[in-house]
């Protein structure tokens, strides 16, 4: 059975950073599109960061240039380095696997990220 676990979430002041980890299992993660999502209260869960099979990288408007998605294929482990968080980056932070040809597409359970003064 996949399982996708995150850590690393907790809270931090304005301006501060947190690095997400998702770790995998019984799944051949080399293979998978890896991405981190975020759902704020009341609002729809939206894509924050993706990184390919071959490390291409692709971010929300929001985040670019202050958070950085990063893989271990060795390790099966998705990283988000979160740099400058602000109040607004606030949500439960979801790792996502997918595999579109397959139809497959797993989440984890969330962690949840609090950037408040």
């Amino acid at each position: 059975q996949v399982q996708l676990v995150e850590s690393g979430g907790g809270s931090v002041q304005p301006g501060g950073s947190l690095k997400l980890s998702c770790a995998a299992s019984e799944i051949t993660f080399v293979t998978y599109t890896m991405a981190w999502y975020r759902q704020a209260p009341g609002k729809e869960r939206e894509l924050v960061a993706s990184i390919t099979r071959g490390g291409n990288t692709n971010y929300a408007d929001s985040v670019k240039g202050r958070f950085t998605i990063s893989r271990d294929n060795a390790e099966k482990t998705l990283y988000l380095q979160m740099n400058s968080l602000r109040p607004e980056d606030t949500a439960v932070y979801y790792c996502n696997a997918a595999w579109p040809a397959l139809g497959n597409n797993y989440w984890g359970q969330g962690t949840q990220v609090t950037v408040s003064s």
